[in-house]
Parts: structure tokens; sequence; C-alpha cells
């Protein structure tokens, strides 16, 4: 050393840097102490929500857990529903005329029992919308719990990389006069060096590190439960990742294949995922998601809208990149370019190239010659024509049912560009809603083998055959299954009566002859004010505006949007209709992110249906039915999706009496028929298609009610 160490100046850097280590480990003790905290809080929570419903479920279930129960003793005195049971007494249970010491006994513990088994199959929902004292604190706890995890993070490298509590014992010799006489010289000497380097580390990063740890902490221990409500509002997918690692059975199934048989589920757990350099979290079943991926190599990914495809596909090229690769290409329809050159930047530390516009040339070139992330739409793939020898690592192929008509230009196209990578991934959430020959197509293109294997497999007695072979091709998860935190959707049909001048007006559409005007009704009256449709919306929107919210309102046609703006006024932001370029819909949807409760926000649902995230919502409304159920499932999944944390409502206006009504019994019958195979990864053998033929014999229904109804002999020639 090149001084002699005062006592002085070895106990006050002993104290410094002792107290700082004690500060550290007290911080490391925290994740452990606030995991019990929460452990505690949700068993509590997952009890309280238990109980409520067992108050809902009858005495009489007990009778059918155990035959010859004698429970009408107990429905005569009072006790009603389980949980009047498992709260009771045992001595007033048993002191009921008919009901025996042991009989008592039994009872509580059947019902017992059944709580119990109510419980462990609970699940827990963070809504807003349903905010108690007690579920303020869960999430204050959550949320604290994860800002404190990469705090707790740091920490822990910071006390393994410097071994600071070795030097203090060391120098410990030098703080008292007595000691350090009696001190050996070896000892001695190892005291004055470790001062030295002592008082370097702490001088040094570990010193500036730490002190910005214990920071940190401070700040996250003095955050109010209201800052913590908000912490959750803004960034809820952190939250709900804290609780999925500490508590997983309380908002999933259980399930950790999501659907993967044990062989196939074994290998892909296996597969080492680094993802450094995501800017974002994965949920459990999207790191499945992702592994699946990079382990099968060809996959069409089916998830349901909501479930986060693009994340997984750019965890799957963070993965590759990291593993040493670089020349990804991603092919999308062109209204979601701009979202998915967003999300890229901001989930990752890619810069996409976008192949688009004039400069198409000079960016294809440079991404051939640089590798990176490149984006394109389905209408660029002309201007690609590869060298024979040229590969690249990955090509991902979004809202890939674009791509199922084998005589289409997309098909070619896309078959051209595979051609040139080994890897495939293959996304949409709609790749079930067509009859099986057209999702073949697509297997066909990942993978020629299992393309064979079900060939003559399209019926729905051999569905369970069907899942079975393409599962190596084709992963579909489903939002109930994976999202059991997500809050409630709430579906109401707002049935409504026609005024004389939307009958008149609506049979004078019927008689016209154009097939799309019946679809309009009550929106296309003169006096707007008049509208059935348009009252209940205003009224709808003022109830929700009431309530802290914002409103989604969609319509197909691009008249009744113009008249709901002009409606409106100041209280909507600018529509997004077709005519508004990609980057532009982004733009308002910021807009209306950061806008007030109440505001509203009109889309043409075939544009503004796909492709956005439009969580600020929690009202949608729907003008007119669609045509086809996928149209307003897709439209909903906008606002009910990972990240919202309120119940989302979505009211469907619809007329009495009126083409609506024929409309909606045929979605019913397609959607069920959808969910027939959807649910078990499979598709429809027919898929009852409401356009063309069907939707002109709906038409043709409706003028002979009305014909019958006012007495018309004859029929518009244009339905002759």
């Amino acid at each position: 050393m090149s001084k002699f160490v005062k006592i002085s100046e070895a106990r006050d850097l002993y104290n410094k840097a002792s107290d700082l280590q004690n500060k550290l480990a007290e911080i490391a003790n925290k994740e452990f102490k606030l995991k019990q905290q929460l452990q505690s809080q949700i068993d509590e929570e997952i009890s309280r929500e238990t109980a409520e419903l067992m108050k809902g479920v009858s005495i009489n279930e007990l009778a059918r857990e155990q035959k010859g129960l004698r429970i009408k003793p107990l429905a005569d005195s009072g006790y009603n529903s389980i949980y009047d049971i498992i709260v009771a007494d045992p001595y007033y249970l048993q002191s009921v005329k008919g009901v025996s010491i042991e009989s008592a006994r039994q009872i509580l513990a059947i019902a017992n029992n059944y709580f119990n088994r109510a419980k462990n199959e609970a699940k827990l929902k963070l809504n807003l919308d349903k905010i108690s004292k007690s579920k303020s604190q869960l999430i204050y706890l959550l949320v604290k719990l994860s800002l404190l995890n990469n705090v707790i993070k740091a920490n822990s490298e910071i006390i393994n990389d410097y071994k600071i509590r070795a030097l203090l014992d060391k120098l410990k010799a030098r703080t008292g006069f007595f000691r350090w006489l009696f001190t050996s010289r070896q000892k001695k000497f190892e005291a004055q060096e470790s001062y030295g380097i002592l008082s370097g580390i702490l001088k040094s990063e570990y010193g500036t590190r730490a002190y910005k740890i214990i920071d940190d902490v401070d700040r996250v221990e003095s955050i109010s439960q209201n800052d913590a409500i908000h912490i959750f509002e803004s960034d809820p997918i952190h939250t709900i990742n804290t609780l999925e690692e500490i508590a997983p059975n309380v908002i999933s199934n259980g399930d950790t294949t999501y659907g993967l048989p044990d062989d196939l589920i074994s290998e892909v757990k296996e597969v080492d995922l680094n993802i450094d350099g995501l800017k974002c979290s994965l949920r459990r079943y999207q790191v499945l998601g992702v592994k699946y991926i990079l382990h099968q190599k060809k996959v069409l990914l089916g998830d349901e809208m909501g479930l986060g495809k693009t994340i997984q596909a750019i965890a799957t090229m963070v993965a590759l990149s990291n593993s040493g690769l670089k020349r990804f290409l991603v092919v999308c329809p062109a209204s979601v370019l701009s979202n998915w050159c967003r999300e890229i930047i901001r989930t990752s530390n890619f810069k996409p190239i976008k192949i688009h516009g004039n400069d198409k040339y000079q960016s294809l070139d440079y991404w051939i010659q640089n590798g990176g992330v490149a984006v394109t739409t389905y209408d660029m793939l002309d201007y690609f024509n590869f060298e024979r020898n040229f590969k690249y690592d990955l090509l991902v192929v979004d809202e890939a049912h674009y791509i199922k008509n084998p005589l289409s230009k997309r098909h070619y196209n896309v078959l051209k560009l595979t051609k040139h990578t080994n890897r495939l991934l293959f996304m949409t959430g709609t790749a079930l809603e067509n009859r099986v020959d057209e999702m073949k197509e697509i297997i066909s293109m990942l993978n020629p083998a299992v393309y064979e294997s079900i060939r003559g497999l399209e019926f729905l007695s051999k569905a369970p055959e069907f899942r079975e072979k393409v599962v190596p091709v084709y992963y579909r998860r489903k939002r109930e299954d994976v999202l059991t935190e997500l809050p409630e959707l709430i579906e109401t049909k707002e049935w409504l009566a026609l005024t004389s001048e939307e009958e008149e007006k609506y049979e004078e559409t019927l008689f016209s002859g154009n097939l799309m005007t019946p679809r309009r009704v009550s929106w296309n009256i003169d006096d707007i004010s008049c509208s059935s449709k348009a009252n209940r919306m205003l009224e709808i929107i003022d109830e929700a505006t009431q309530d802290g919210r914002k409103i989604i309102v969609f319509s197909f046609f691009l008249d009744t949007i113009n008249k709901i703006v002009a409606l409106l006024g100041d209280k909507c932001i600018e529509p997004i209709s077709g005519s508004v370029s990609p980057e532009r819909r982004q733009e308002i949807i910021d807009q209306f992110e950061a806008a007030p409760a109440g505001t509203v926000l009109v889309s043409q649902i075939i544009v503004g249906g796909t492709g956005l995230n439009i969580q600020a919502a929690s009202v949608v409304i729907i003008c007119e039915p669609q045509l086809k159920p996928s149209t307003e499932n897709q439209a909903i999944s906008r606002a009910y999706r990972m990240g919202q944390v309120r119940n989302v409502i979505v009211y469907r206006l619809l007329s009495e009496n009126t083409i609506d009504e024929r409309i909606d019994e045929l979605l019913t019958r397609k959607q069920e028929v959808f969910n027939a195979f959807a649910d078990k990864a499979n598709a429809s053998i027919e898929d009852i298609n409401l356009e063309g033929n069907t939707y002109n014999n709906l038409v043709k229904q409706e003028i002979e009610r009305i014909k019958q109804i006012k007495d018309i002999s004859q029929l518009p020639e244009a339905f002759g």
C-alpha cells in the first residue's frame, strides 16, 4: 500500500462498506418476503372469490355429491347454499331437528371438500371494473414485485461479482487499537491491502451501481396504491407475467403443453431460447410458441387474435439473430405494414427495412447485401427475384389465409420466396374459417409430407385423426385457455323497432334491386336524428362516457361512417377508412389512446378490424351484422386482447323484422359450425357462406315476407 492507514480511516471505510453490503443483503431478502405476502394475498383472494361463488350454489348439490345425504332438514332451517354450510358452527348444524352429530360432520366435510375443489379450479381476474380493496392490495404487491425484479437481478450480480465480505473480514483488524495490537504481521498486511482494494471498489462501478440500486428500491417502496393501479393499467402484461411466475395455476388452466402431444412437447421445451435484446416480456404460452417455431422450422401459427402472434414472430427473429443468423423477411397486407414496423422497433433492437413505395428497389438491394428485418407487402412480391443461390434465414407470412388459393398470384409469389429459406412461419388467426381444402393448400407449402397424410381427412368424423396429423405444422391456442386473467367479454344484441320512416325506407331499398342497401337499414334515412340505431348508439356512448370508457364504432359502409362522424361532432376523432394510409391509421390509434374518456373512434370494420391494437376502447358498437362471423370477431379482438384491463362490452345494433334478423340467424349457425372445428384445431367441411347466392336468397325471402304483409304481387326484375 502507498500509505499507512489510520484506525479512524479504516473504521470509516469498514462502516461505510458494511452498511452498503447490509442494505444490499436486505434488498435481496425483500423478494422472498414480498412473494410470501403475495402468496398469502392470492390465497385469500381466491378463497374470497370462491366463497362468493358458493353463495350461489344450492345446498342440494351436496346430495349429488353423496347419495342418501339428508339435506332437507337443513334447507327447511334456512341453510340454502353451500356457503351457509361451510361458515356454520358444527354445533348449530347438529342441533337441527333430523340431523345427527355424525350426519352434521359428514355434511360439513362434504361441503368443505366441494369448496376446496372449487377453490383449486378458481381463476383470478385482475379486472379494474371490479376493483375491491383486497384486489387493489394484490395489484399493489404485484406491481412492487415487478418493479423490484430487475433491481434484484442487478443486486445479485453485484453481490456475486465482488467479494466484499471477505475484504471486510480482513479490514476489521484495523478498526480497533487493541485488535490491531494483537494482530499478526501477515494479518496486518492483508488488512492494509484490503483497505486499498475496498476503497477502490466503492469508488468504481460497484459503488455507483450499488447506490443506484438502493435509490431504485427506495423509489419502489415509496409508490402508493394509486400509483400501482396506474402502472398496472399502463403495463398490465408485465404485472400479469409476475403473477404467472408466482402462481401460474390461478390464471391458466394448468396445461403447460397447450395442446402439443407429449413426445413433441418434451422436445420443444428442451429448445435453448436466447431472446436477449427483446424489449418486452413473453407469456409462458408465447415462450412455448417461439420454441415450437424454432424446433419445427416450418409452421402455421394459428393462435386466436389477441394472443400476440406478432411478438412471437419478432422473438423468433431475435432468437435466430442471437444464434448468428441475420436475414429475415416479413410479408403482410399493406394495412398492417406500418404496425409491423412499429412493433419491431418497439420490441427489439432491429431497425426494420421497409420494402415498399418508390425506393423499394434500393431497400430490397440493401437488405440482400446487409441483412436485417425486411418488411414488405403481398403486392410488392412481384419485385422479388432472387438469384438462384441466394438464401435468407426466415420468412414470416402474416395473414397467411391470403395465400390459400393455389391459383392466385399471392400464392405463387410466396411459393417462390419459400425456395430460398429453410425456415417458414405462416401466421393467421382465421386459417380454419374456410374449408379444409383451403387450409391444406397452406400446409402443402410448409410440409408436403403432412399435406399428403391429411388427404381424405376432410370430414368431421375424422377430426381427431386430422388434428394428430397436422400438429407438426399447425399450432393453435385459444384465448380462453391462455388468457384467463382477461376481464369479461360482454356481448349484447340490441334489437330495435323501426320507426315508420325507417320502415318505409327499408321497404324501398328491398325493392330497389341493390342488394347492399337493405343492410343499411336505419342508417339510410334522410334525417339521421330519427334513426333508431343512431339514437341507441348515442345512449350507449353517453353511458360509456359516464363510466370513464372510450368507444369504437364499426360499420361496413362508408356512408354510415360519414353520417356517424357528422352526428357525433367533437366526440369523435378522425375516422379510419380504406382511404386512410396505414401510417395515418396508427397515428389515429395513438391519438385515440391519449384522448380522454368518452372519445369515439369510428372505423370501417374491414379496415380497423385487422392489424390494429385498440385496447384503449372497452366499448365496441357494431352498426350492422356482418356477413361472416370472423369479420365481427376480428373487430372485437382489436379491443378484447392481451393487455385489456376492463370488461369489454360489445353492442350489436340490430333492427327487428328486417334483413338483420335473417343475417343474425345464419351468422349464429355459421359460428356454431366454425367452433365445432376450430376448437379442435380443425376446419369446417362446408363453410356456410352468407355472400353471393346465400345473401341473395335472404333478400328474396324478405321481399316475399313484405309481399305477404303488403299484398304486393310482383317481384322486382333484379330478383326474377
